[in-house]
């Protein structure tokens, strides 16, 4: 075989191996992959954990849903939504950091943190535009999940304890289109800690900035309960602070909000309050009756 041969024998070979390098391609682009864990760049790609919210039986418990009817509830949470989205995604002097990050939290359990932070992410997911995640940050006592009927998995305290488990790894998108939710994760004994650590502090600024188009919600624990909530409260952009009339006494408030004093922006939420008001008022107008719900 002369040179001119080999060469052209060459020539067919690589451009053979190019053709199925270019299919191979092909193949792991046509893979689901989460769009809703952008990849860093030269990551590998990972595919969507897709998972069913029973949305008949989150109706039934008294949530917002996709194809909810004008409750009271809906049209609160509608006026709660646009001064949390208006920090969010503000310009100018109305820009923060981490504006995007909204921490949810109480005083002490049962006042209703997670029923606000679940219809706060369900009614900004029903935007057109927005996508929400829902981060299980109550590692002592999780409770997202079982709300949303969702089965456990790796979640938050599996990626602060190990750095190769990512956020993208962890994501569980759900049938409601701009709803992505991040579980706790494993149970550890030093759930705490691990919240409190530098480690957390890091990836909820990676998390801001690497997900900056979309809001992000922290359902974390009770503030009176452990110490997670107010190191939280250092790293991002909104505080919404759910109180239950005629429980939470003026010195529980005041104690709380001092450990939530990182965040300059924290907002009041009045839950499970007696509806005094006119009957032409949110969803009384309808014919539906709920609880009151105030920011």
């Amino acid at each position: 075989m002369d040179l001119i041969e080999r060469a052209a024998l060459k020539l067919r070979s690589v451009t053979a191996e190019d053709a199925k390098a270019a299919e191979a391609d092909v193949i792991s682009r046509s893979i689901t992959v989460d769009d809703a864990a952008p990849r860093i760049k030269g990551e590998a790609p990972r595919r969507s954990r897709r998972e069913e919210i029973d949305i008949v039986r989150l109706k039934e418990a008294g949530f917002i849903t996709p194809d909810h009817e004008p409750t009271r509830v809906a049209e609160e949470f509608r006026i709660i939504k646009r001064q949390v989205l208006l920090k969010a995604f503000g310009i100018g002097d109305n820009a923060e950091k981490n504006r995007n990050l909204i921490l949810v939290t109480s005083a002490s359990p049962r006042e209703g943190k997670t029923f606000c932070a679940v219809n706060l992410a369900m009614s900004i997911a029903s935007e057109r535009d927005l996508t929400v995640l829902l981060v299980d940050a109550d590692v002592a006592r999780p409770s997202i999940m079982k709300t949303l009927g969702l089965p456990e998995g790796k979640g938050l305290v599996d990626i602060i304890l190990d750095e190769d488990v990512s956020v993208a790894d962890c994501l569980i998108r759900t049938n409601i289109e701009n709803l992505s939710v991040l579980p706790a994760g494993r149970a550890h004994p030093l759930a705490t800690e691990l919240l409190a650590s530098e480690r957390m502090g890091d990836l909820v600024d990676e998390i801001s900035q690497r997900y900056s188009d979309r809001v992000i919600i922290f359902d974390s624990s009770p503030v009176l309960a452990n110490a997670a909530p107010g190191v939280l409260a250092m790293h991002v952009g909104q505080v919404i602070f759910v109180a239950e009339a005629d429980r939470t006494r003026e010195t529980q408030m005041q104690e709380s909000l001092s450990l939530l004093s990182g965040c300059k922006n924290i907002n009041l939420l009045l839950n499970k309050s007696p509806f005094s008001g006119g009957k032409e008022k949110f969803g009384s107008y309808y014919g539906y009756g709920y609880e009151r719900l105030e920011q």
